[in-house]
């Protein structure tokens, strides 16, 4: 992929749970372009003076006084929000979290975090993290952060307060199933890793790994994976059962790896746009390190974007067979467009298309293999729970798995 390319096409970004980045529905930028723009717009002189003449009106008459840059900003807002249902202003803190769900990287203290129910639920803490070491477990649930309980109205103004400089302390309230009593946790912030790569060794030379998102470390960690896992077999892999369920996306530039990874040739996704940047074609490359493992892909609704990419790819291909559900249908591409005072736009500036020429904007993608199902709960499923998930017992039988050891298995 060429650097310019990479600099501005962005595969969805969402929100960040302060600890770990669920991606969302879009495609975000590997590397931000900090350039002015040399050109000036044409608008005309009396469209800027009908919306100076609406602020101003705003500004004196509004039933209450309104803050000049939250004026500005409203009408920022409103101007690219009206667009499309993916570009948004950023202001300096959503900015920060596109940055965190590209590079995969912030300074916290390691928790995947779930809403559900109206109670902020934690589902693991990451492997070698302070919420690991201090002993926080999955099914815990969040109730206050430094002593301030948490709003399920204002999940994102309760996670920040997690964020924080590398080495300053946090304090977390926990209840835990079956106690009366909170536990609270003291935790010194770090810098942590983002995983987006799951994977486990199911024995008999199969394997299932589990992307829950795509940032720039993504298609190497899966690739670090992925011998892990044939050392762990000590052979090549017999079948792969790739998880996208429920992956909403990511860098643009990663989902073009991953796929290449396990395409030795042809076309990955191709894109139009109006801007020359915008316009591009993705290929694979000989000597693809998963190229001839047999493989199954799960999908479902939540898979959006560069999960979509992915997916596209390996199906117009014939490479692998999707099994689940249709996925979201987010066929555009954004860029993240840097402003002053470190704000920014989430702007979709392309349409993208599978090898196969297919547009899948709001249509999705079908799999080979219908199954209704849930996806997994967290990054990747209990040995317990494989069992009992249809449709990853399916994938297992397309790549010659007999899906039935599972449950035998301690």
């Amino acid at each position: 992929m060429s650097s310019k390319v990479r600099s501005i096409l962005v595969l969805g970004v969402g929100t960040v749970l302060g600890l770990t980045v669920a991606l969302g529905a879009s495609v975000v930028s590997q590397r931000y372009v900090h350039r002015q723009v040399a050109e000036t717009t044409a608008t005309s002189p009396e469209y800027l003076a009908l919306l100076g003449e609406v602020i101003e009106r705003v500004r004196r008459e509004y039933v209450d006084q309104i803050d000049d840059r939250q004026l500005v900003e409203g009408a920022i807002r409103g101007i690219v929000e009206e667009l499309d249902q993916h570009s948004r202003f950023l202001d300096s803190s959503e900015y920060e979290d596109i940055r965190i769900a590209t590079s995969g990287l912030y300074t916290g203290i390691g928790l995947d975090l779930r809403l559900r129910e109206g109670r902020i639920i934690v589902v693991e803490p990451l492997a070698g993290a302070p919420a690991e070491r201090a002993g926080i477990l999955p099914g815990d649930v969040v109730i206050s952060v430094d002593e301030a309980p948490v709003d399920a109205n204002n999940i994102e103004s309760t996670i920040n307060r997690m964020r924080g400089a590398s080495g300053t302390p946090v304090t977390l309230g926990l209840m835990r199933d079956g106690e009366l009593a909170p536990r609270h946790f003291v935790l010194e912030r770090t810098e942590i890793q983002v995983q987006t790569v799951h994977g486990r060794y199911l024995g008999d030379g199969y394997a299932y790994v589990r992307l829950s998102g795509f940032a720039d470390n993504t298609a190497g960690d899966l690739d670090r994976t992925a011998r892990a896992l044939r050392a762990e077999a000590g052979r090549e892999l017999e079948g792969l059962v790739l998880d996208l369920r429920d992956n909403p996306g990511g860098v643009l530039g990663s989902a073009v790896q991953v796929a290449d990874l396990f395409l030795g040739e042809g076309l990955i996704v191709r894109g139009n746009g109006r801007a020359r940047q915008a316009r591009f074609a993705e290929y694979a490359h000989p000597g693809a390190s998963l190229e001839h493992v047999p493989l199954a892909v799960l999908i479902n609704s939540g898979s959006a974007s560069a999960s979509e990419i992915v997916a596209g790819a390996l199906q117009d291909h014939e490479r692998g067979r999707l099994v689940g559900e249709r996925t979201y249908g987010k066929g555009s591409v954004q860029s993240v467009l840097p402003l002053g005072g470190g704000n920014a736009i989430k702007l979709t500036t392309s349409r993208y298309l599978t090898p196969s020429g297919r547009s899948i904007n709001e249509t999705g993608i079908e799999p080979d293999f219908t199954i209704a199902g849930a996806g997994p709960d967290g990054h990747i499923p209990r040995r317990a729970a494989f069992s009992d998930d249809e449709q990853l017992r399916t994938a297992l039988r397309l790549i010659g798995y007999d899906p039935i050891k599972l449950s035998r298995a301690p």
